[in-house]
């Protein structure tokens, strides 16, 4: 397994919680580290994704303002900071490498060395 996703766990709305996604070295010569997540009875969805070249981030129009996407080159380790988390938040998140062309970095099967979620829980 090359990614690590981490730092899910039980919160209540409004509150926030980091996730980790740790990366070899080999998945950091990709384009970028994107994340989606899965809830239950629905469809894995894009959440945001970071690029590698200049650092450029993307967002779901669904998180956009509450959560953040970072990077840590040094530590080969990608963030999502997620601020004033609802109960629709819930899910299974999973972190990615982009190896596709800019225009789909929104796509799934642009991505690959998927890691093994962590799940996030956020009650009312």
């Amino acid at each position: 397994v090359q990614l690590q996703a981490s730092g899910g766990g039980l919160v209540q709305a409004g509150d926030s919680l980091r996730l980790s996604c740790g990366t070899s070295e080999r998945t950091f010569s990709k384009n970028g580290i994107g994340w989606f997540r899965q809830a239950p009875g629905k469809e894995r969805e894009f959440v945001a994704a970071i690029r590698w070249s200049g650092g450029y981030t993307y967002y779901a129009d669904s998180v956009k303002g509450r959560f953040t996407i970072s990077r840590n080159s040094a530590k080969n380790t990608v963030y999502l900071q997620m601020n004033s988390l609802k109960p629709d938040d819930t899910a299974v998140y999973y972190c990615a490498a982009h190896r596709g062309i800019l225009s789909t970095v929104r796509v799934q099967t642009a991505y690959d060395s998927w890691g093994q979620g962590t799940q996030v829980t956020v009650s009312s």
